[in-house]
């Protein structure tokens, strides 16, 4: 009886691991797909660049204040739809190379089960890059 009652307890615990690791796992790829799509966002947000020579095709730029204010506007139209706490635009936001569209998104995961142990929560950060381009 004694370790029937042991091997309960131990898989209750297990099942509770389990849950709040499988709650924090997917509450990332949430955060991954908003910045995703905030990436994309971010990339249509570009502006044609000077056509190189006179035959040259025009270019896409990008400029860093555009990309956060893209992903901000993305993150406010979608908040509803990503079912995600309180997420935010994260430091690192920006172009890299004037084409590129990087964001960084922050969040806050309140793992299954185990509220009690982690009360405010344990923060998340994901990245997301998107590229635009022109073609014809």
């Amino acid at each position: 009886m004694v370790m029937i009652i042991g091997y309960v307890l131990l898989a209750l615990l297990l099942v509770t691991v389990v849950a709040a690791v499988s709650s924090v796992y997917i509450g990332h790829k949430k955060l991954l797909s908003a910045a995703d799509g905030a990436a994309v966002a971010a990339a249509d947000s570009f502006t044609l660049g000077g056509v190189v020579g006179k035959t040259g095709p025009p270019v896409t730029t990008l400029s860093e204040g555009g990309v956060q204010a893209a992903a901000v506007s993305y993150l406010y139209r979608n908040s509803g739809h990503l079912n995600l706490t309180a997420p935010a635009v994260g430091a690192g936001t920006g172009t890299d190379d004037g084409r590129s569209a990087k964001v960084t998104l922050t969040d806050v995961v309140h793992p299954l089960f185990i509220n009690f142990l982690v009360p405010d929560g344990i923060a998340i950060t994901a990245t997301s890059t998107a590229r635009s381009h022109l073609a014809r």
